[in-house]
């Protein structure tokens, strides 16, 4: 199975999936990095693991359609049978999502259906809440609002700054989301409406 994953940052959970698939924890072929942003960190990380890049900058395209339909090109182009989206900062129009429909991953820093949006680490912190957590889910026509597939609960400690949650957080995230990817390519992922069903080996 051929996997794209989407960023536009760093490029953390890109290299957890990279090294997930190196080891043969994830069955796939890691076959495409899309990316909006020519100076994202995680361009350099996919060219170092030999992972074909499409960069795809939004300012090139009159209209969003344009835009999208270059990216589905390249999925095309690749044979592409799974996305993953792993700090992608544009959200995907409904058609797109619709092409796709259960075959796009997102990882959400927080415990979906709770803080959703691009601050969910933060928002938790603030708020003040004792646990926060990670979520997988499918991805929909709303924003952090997908099926869920897995979560993992983060607790947040007394002396807890900001940026230590985060690096537990993140530790979380790339641990969870290989996990996630292989069920999926494992096929033991079913859809119940919006629930979703682990099944066993």
């Amino acid at each position: 199975m051929n996997i794209a994953v989407f960023a536009s940052g760093r490029g953390t959970n890109f290299s957890a999936i990279a090294r997930a698939v190196k080891k043969g924890k994830i069955p796939g072929n890691l076959a495409l990095l899309v990316c909006d942003n020519p100076s994202a960190p995680v361009i350099l990380k996919a060219r170092r693991a030999n992972v074909k890049v499409a960069l795809v900058k939004r300012k090139d395209f009159a209209t969003r359609k344009d835009f999208e339909e270059r990216i589905i090109q390249h999925l095309k182009d690749e044979a592409i049978d799974l996305i993953v989206l792993a700090g992608f900062m544009r959200l995907l129009s409904a058609d797109f999502v619709l092409k796709y429909k259960g075959k796009i991953l997102n990882i959400h820093p927080a415990l979906l259906p709770s803080f959703k949006g691009t601050e969910g680490i933060k928002d938790a912190f603030e708020y003040g809440v004792k646990i926060t957590g990670v979520t997988v889910h499918f991805v929909d026509d709303q924003m952090d609002h997908g099926p869920i597939i897995l979560q993992e609960p983060v607790k947040i400690k007394e002396d807890d700054t900001l940026e230590t949650l985060e690096a537990r957080i993140h530790r979380v995230e790339h641990k969870l989301y290989p996990v996630a990817i292989r069920l999926y390519i494992e096929g033991r992922i079913r859809l119940e409406g919006r629930r979703v069903k682990i099944v066993n080996d």
